[in-house]
């Protein structure tokens, strides 16, 4: 689905390295190691009614892949805070907020890749807007994408890394067949994730989802799991095929972005009766009470 320009957006201030800058006036060096190679990661944040849900966890995920790329520098979670607070406070932002959330391995010297050209570093760049979840509450209709996932010995996914080439890829077959997003296999033909979010299916009453071998440790989909725990909803992560998604009761996707959003056709062949399964609606709702009452106070 994609996203119109929200007018809200117009004079946002964007913070690089502390400074905060009009949108239209922020930039990065050419120098910059993301410009370069694309060597940063990322995270995706959302904020309710002044809180940061799951920031804790985004924050390390972020400093773990920075350290499984040996940035020489990584701001500490405290730092990073501050400067996601003076961001939404300098944008007067509390509620219905996206912030990505950036740490690239800084300038170099001279172009190139190798990382002891970098002798200043790191760039943290917190932009943050106001962006409702980005996909509707009807379902989702998927393509299977050609382009397949690598495994750790690849590009091991548990860097949440800047480099979303093979993303964009499936997204343009995506985009080239009218579907809203493409699924994506692993190197043995099993379901990984999205282009853009992790996957669940649900058969007889259970809920599963993908093991963490072609895609990346999500934060959203491991709160599913807690709320599968908790409400005592039976549930598996293992190897799911193609054949299991066809002939799924129910399936949905989840992810910062969009939260739990239903898949219903999947290269054209619906998913049960087309509509979001009871299932994916009770954890929805289960899901929107969490980010109701929890969260890091950041408004």
């Amino acid at each position: 689905m994609l996203q119109t320009f929200n007018e809200k957006n117009r004079d946002l201030l964007v913070n690089i390295s502390g400074k905060l800058l009009h949108r239209d006036a922020a930039g990065i060096s050419p120098f910059d190691s993301a410009v370069q190679g694309g060597d940063a990661v990322w995270e995706g944040l959302r904020v309710y009614d002044g809180r940061v849900f799951k920031l804790t966890e985004h924050l390390d995920r972020l400093r773990s892949s920075a350290k499984a790329l040996a940035f020489a520098e990584i701001p500490t979670n405290a730092h990073m805070l501050d400067e996601i607070k003076k961001t939404l406070a300098a944008n007067n932002m509390h509620d219905a907020v996206h912030i990505r959330l950036t740490l690239t391995r800084g300038l170099k010297v001279t172009s190139g890749m190798d990382p002891r050209l970098n002798q200043s570093g790191p760039t943290l760049i917190v932009l943050a807007e106001h962006k409702a979840p980005v996909y509707g509450t009807t379902g989702l209709s998927l393509i299977t994408s050609s382009v397949r996932r690598f495994p750790p010995d690849c590009l091991d996914p548990k860097i949440h890394h800047c480099n979303l080439i093979q993303s964009i890829l499936a997204k343009i077959e995506a985009n080239t067949a009218g579907a809203d997003d493409a699924l994506m296999l692993d190197k043995q033909g099993f379901v990984a994730e999205t282009n853009a979010t992790h996957v669940f299916i649900v058969t007889a009453g259970v809920v599963e989802t993908s093991r963490l071998v072609a895609c990346p440790e999500g934060i959203t989909r491991d709160t599913v799991l807690h709320l599968c725990r908790v409400h005592n909803i039976a549930h598996a992560e293992r190897d799911i095929s193609l054949t299991e998604v066809y002939r799924a009761d129910e399936m949905f996707c989840t992810g910062t972005m969009g939260e739990l959003a239903a898949v219903t056709t999947v290269d054209s062949r619906p998913i049960a009766d087309r509509t979001p399964g009871p299932m994916t609606q009770r954890l929805s709702a289960l899901y929107r009470e969490l980010t109701a009452s929890e969260g890091v106070r950041v408004v």
